[in-house]
């Protein structure tokens, strides 16, 4: 029989099934789009779907559907504004987008022994809320996109108090470019320690509830065990971090393999599971947020009082900020001290502001363990005040290339789950 391509545009179903009469419908294969604007695709992943019957056998991931040209728009900013850039790249973890960054920064600077050990406990304390609400969506929208509804709503419900907090500590609840070169951009306002204690208290009987409805829930196990296998191998070949990676048991996390931040200081475990599949990656998640509550207990005792920012006033931003109804600005303390008694302060606030820092020729890696893996940040200075190259290591991308080894013998129903496991954020991706 000779081969014969059929392009189906919708509407012509009766064209198509009259042509197929009599063609042995089983070695047909049909080539599908899912994505670009899908529920279940995580944003605009698109997937190329060749199915024979209900079974995939090839998938294609489809990406830069969200590009947006953030690494090349750094280049025409200084150090500090570039900040505002990177947070919104993986919008779900801002923090880590924005720590990997800086630690680049004051790498090159010379000035990561340098930092208070205020900022970094901030800095440790941010990354762990932000952490257990990325997972929280994770879990969210993977149960939401297999027909669980109900831990959508419980999942967003506790993630509403994380982002509450990041508001009250920044001014926004995403995109917040609040750690900056040298420190955080302000400490942390009056009483919100009491209301972070308040909802670690309360976390755990939330994440609690969500695990209720899911892990011993028949349905959920059916849609998940032995679904989006992928072991070890097939991880080290793809260069696979985070969650997927720990699923095959083994126990890899940048916090323990090469600390940063005084992550050495701080007592967790690394979560793994041994069973490679879609559910082991769902365990871990909910296990690591538990653990990141830990972590981020251990923060709250260890805030001593003291600067967040570096001492060097050529290199730390010349701010005060404060949180008040306007938003995020200038103490009136500040701006009173600049403007009418201390003319070193109104120079360097002019020059860092208008021109930024300078920062010494040369380049380095630094990579963070953000909620989907190894975020890492490669940084190129010509001794310039702005960036002369960035460029991301994200993770989302890198495990995309998982999708085909995942999907590919399984179902159409299938990819739902697997895709759900990756937890992918083309925020990250497309950059």
């Amino acid at each position: 029989m000779t081969e014969q391509t059929f392009t189906v545009s919708g509407n012509d179903w009766d064209e198509l099934t009259s042509a197929l009469a009599g063609r042995g419908s089983a070695d047909e294969r049909i080539i599908v789009n899912m994505g670009p604007q899908h529920p279940s695709t995580h944003g605009v992943l698109r997937l190329i779907l060749e199915i024979e019957g209900e079974t995939v056998t090839e998938t294609r991931c489809g990406i830069g559907y969200l590009h947006t040209g953030i690494e090349k728009n750094l280049e025409f900013r200084t150090w500090t504004q570039a900040v505002s850039f990177v947070t919104r790249m993986d919008y779900l973890s801002p923090f880590f987008n924005e720590t990997a960054y800086c630690l680049a920064v004051e790498k090159l600077l010379g000035i990561t022994d340098d930092i208070p050990p205020r900022a970094s406990v901030i800095r440790v304390l941010l990354m762990e809320l932000n952490r257990i609400s990325s997972h929280l969506v994770a879990l969210a929208t993977g149960g939401m996109e297999l027909g669980a509804v109900t831990p959508m709503f419980l999942g967003f419900g506790a993630r509403e108090t994380i982002l509450d907090l990041f508001e009250d500590i920044t001014g926004l609840r995403m995109n917040h470019a609040f750690i900056r070169p040298g420190g955080i951009a302000a400490d942390l306002p009056d009483g919100t320690v009491g209301k972070i204690a308040a909802v670690l208290d309360a976390l755990p009987a939330q994440i609690d509830e969500v695990e209720a409805l899911l892990t011993h829930n028949p349905i959920w196990k059916a849609r998940t065990e032995g679904i989006g296998y992928l072991d070890l191998t097939g991880c080290m070949a793809l260069g696979i971090t985070g969650p997927v990676l720990r699923s095959t048991g083994l126990p890899q996390d940048l916090r323990k393999s090469a600390p940063y931040c005084g992550y050495e200081n701080y007592d967790f475990d690394v979560v793994t599971d041994s069973a490679c599949d879609s559910y082991g990656r769902y365990l871990i998640r909910v296990r690591e947020m538990h653990e990141s509550i830990k972590i981020a207990r251990q923060c709250l005792y260890a805030l001593e009082p003291g600067p967040v920012t570096v001492s060097d006033r050529k290199l730390a931003w010349p701010a005060d900020l404060v949180v008040g109804p306007d938003g995020l600005g200038n103490s009136p303390e500040h701006i009173a001290e600049i403007m009418g008694v201390s003319m070193e302060s109104l120079i360097h606030h002019f020059k860092l502001v208008t021109e930024g820092l300078r920062v010494p020729a040369g380049q380095c890696y630094v990579a963070v363990e953000s909620p989907r893996g190894e975020l890492g940040v490669h940084v190129v200075s010509d001794g310039g005040t702005r960036p002369y190259r960035v460029h991301f290591r994200d993770p989302s991308f890198t495990n995309l290339q998982a999708v085909a080894a995942m999907c590919e013998g399984g179902l159409v129903a299938d990819v739902i789950t697997a895709v759900a496991s990756i937890d992918p954020v083309m925020g990250g991706v497309d950059r």
